[in-house]
């Protein structure tokens, strides 16, 4: 995990995120939090706990963001799930603990692809190797023989050649001379949903694999090109030298003392419990996620996963229920709740522009693909912010999402005729958006339409 102070991974967020400093203090001391129980001595560190966190705000204020970009920046196991998805254990529906068995795919991925990277050095000199054996394939020993005692220096010439042939391949001399390759074929992994005690699960099994060498595997004899068949031999030797059981132990051991889920739309199984009927989505995966949440061990395909030092951060808009309408359980575990506040017009200004993604940069990208080079005064900066505020004002909020779709609707002709070489130099000024965008904010009805 990188070495960055509170201050430092609050600086990072502040170049994707506008405002909600409340929310990136706390997932920022959430951060720091990990790496310092990585330090304190063994008897005490499995004593503590990750404090958990609930980003309580309406859609569109950067909830998801924040937790996107904080798992970039520690570099750790992240899966995004939304709570919508599961239903009560024995009901149709995903299973909570398949939250932990997507975490470890994902973090064996991780972990393998790093290795790869290590190793990448030596897989190239070994699928070098391989090529000139293509290119210079060796003689039957027989055949050796006799030019051995043909032509004395038939060795040093031979060796000679294999070296001017290393030196093309190189420079990049022979990329376009033709190579039969014998290629591997995939087997596609056989998917099913199965009923098992713990609900409705996938399962994938790749039945090569199962069967191991039961079977011989599958070859291809294709001729390619030397680049592609470059490629193709670095993955083999690649694959040769990642050790499998060090990936999963680490990428197991990452995930139990790095890992993050970010369990988004929280508000959507919190609520009155139903009188009618079962309760299978709502308090019901509210009772499956506590054990999850508190500290259980869910069996993987890799091996038990023990989730007790798992950061959990949810997210919620909470406009119909509360959070105090979470089972008490559910409560405890997430002790810590910041409000994110909702955006204002000076908001939409600053996600306008100053962001490294921001919407006004993506749109001049855009256009300049097609030769359209445009600019967009500060006033036009402005009219188009206080647009997007009104419209969430009148209908429903929905936060920066509503800049989308007013940048899409402002610019839809330019967007539309850009390819044909009607514009060239693209000006957009307060008036010109007014007079764009002037029939959605005035007609109620019509502006329904702009989502």
């Amino acid at each position: 995990m990188p070495d960055l102070t509170p201050r430092e991974i609050v600086r990072e967020l502040d170049k994707y995120i506008v405002g909600q400093d409340k929310a990136k203090r706390a997932v920022a001391i959430a951060l720091r939090n990990r790496w310092r129980r990585q330090r304190v001595p063994e008897d005490l560190r499995q004593e503590i706990m990750p404090n958990n966190i609930i980003l309580i705000g309406p859609t569109g204020v950067g909830k998801t963001e924040i937790a996107r970009r904080l798992a970039k920046l520690a570099n750790a196991p992240f899966i995004k799930v939304e709570a919508s998805k599961f239903t009560e254990v024995g009901y149709v529906g995903r299973d909570v603990e398949g939250i932990i068995r997507d975490l470890t795919e994902l973090a064996v991925n991780m972990v393998r692809s790093e290795k790869t990277r290590e190793v990448q050095d030596k897989a190239e000199e070994a699928a070098e190797e391989r090529l000139l054996d293509l290119l210079l394939p060796p003689l039957p020993a027989s055949a050796r023989k006799r030019l051995e005692e043909a032509t004395p220096d038939w060795e040093d010439k031979q060796r000679e050649t294999r070296e001017k042939l290393r030196a093309q391949l190189k420079e990049g001399k022979l990329d376009s001379r033709s190579v039969e390759l014998a290629v591997q074929q995939r087997t596609l992994p056989f998917v099913a949903e199965v009923f098992t005690p713990a609900g409705v699960e996938e399962l994938d099994m790749n039945l090569q694999e199962m069967l191991g060498n039961m079977f011989p595997k599958r070859t291809k004899r294709r001729k390619m090109p030397l680049a592609e068949a470059r490629k193709i031999l670095v993955q083999e030797e690649a694959q040769k030298l990642v050790d499998m059981d060090a990936v999963l132990s680490e990428a197991i051991a990452r995930i139990q003392e790095s890992g993050i889920v970010f369990l988004d739309e929280l508000d959507k199984i919190a609520g009155e419990r139903s009188q009618t009927g079962p309760d299978v989505s709502r308090e019901g995966v509210q009772r499956d996620l506590l054990p999850v949440v508190e500290g259980s061990s869910v069996m993987t395909k890799y091996g038990l996963v023990k989730t007790d030092h798992i950061l959990f951060i949810a997210a919620g808009a909470f406009h119909v229920s509360k959070p105090s309408d979470l089972i008490p359980e559910m409560q405890g575990r997430f002790p810590i709740r910041v409000e994110l506040d909702p955006l204002s017009a000076e908001d939409f200004v600053r996600i306008l522009t100053e962001p490294q993604n921001a919407l006004l940069k993506q749109y001049t990208a855009l256009l300049s693909t097609e030769g359209v080079s445009i600019e967009f005064t500060p006033e036009a900066i402005h009219e188009i912010a206080n647009t997007a505020a009104l419209v969430n004002e009148r209908t429903e909020n929905i936060g920066a999402r509503r800049l989308h779709t007013v940048m899409t609707t402002l610019l839809e002709d330019i967007l539309f005729s850009a390819s044909e070489g009607k514009y060239k130099k693209v000006r957009i000024t307060p008036e010109e958006v007014q007079e764009r965008l002037s029939g959605i904010v005035q007609d109620q009805d019509l502006s329904r339409y702009i989502l």
